[in-house]
């Protein structure tokens, strides 16, 4: 009984100059994107599969089973200092990513598929995003109406945030 509805599996193909990106929206005002190569599957999940638990940070969701895995489901933009998810949305769209061997799932408001972006393009986002934002992104990407936040995911796993030590 797999209620869970995969959105994304593939890695992009190499036809197109650039490196794949997964694009997101953090939140209604922040668009976001994090390399493939940490990306393991974006997923649809009803909110029930999520198993809260106790005296944690108000970022950690919960619990969540990932393919026969237990992993750890992060709101990320709470996580963030943005506008945390709607918890009264009836599912969650998880990105579930992979830094070494620790996998963790990403909470985001919508996940919008593959981009390709040239290194060229990321900026410093010193001066572009609140400095808070700053520790989390390997930088940002300005296109027409918005700019991008680069997230490093490294830098997530890693956050004191998320750690208990």
């Amino acid at each position: 009984m797999n209620n869970t509805k995969t959105i994304l599996a593939e890695k992009p193909t190499n036809n197109s100059p650039g490196d794949g990106f997964l694009k997101f929206r953090l939140n209604q005002q922040t668009a976001a994107i994090l390399a493939m190569t940490h990306t393991q599957e974006a997923v649809i999940l009803p909110i029930e599969s999520v198993t809260p638990m106790p005296n944690m940070p108000a970022c950690i969701l919960g619990l969540m089973n990932w393919r026969s895995r237990i992993i750890w489901a992060i709101d990320l933009p709470r996580m963030l200092n943005l506008e945390a998810i709607d918890t009264r949305m009836q599912q969650y769209n998880v990105i579930v990513i992979k830094v070494e061997s620790l996998l963790i799932g990403l909470v985001v408001q919508e996940i919008k598929g593959i981009t390709k972006i040239m290194l060229d393009d990321i900026h410093s986002p010193i001066g572009q995003v609140a400095s808070s934002l700053v520790p989390y992104l390997r930088g940002c990407v300005v296109q027409q109406e918005e700019i991008l936040l680069v997230l490093d995911a490294q830098a997530i796993v890693q956050s004191s945030i998320l750690r208990s030590d």
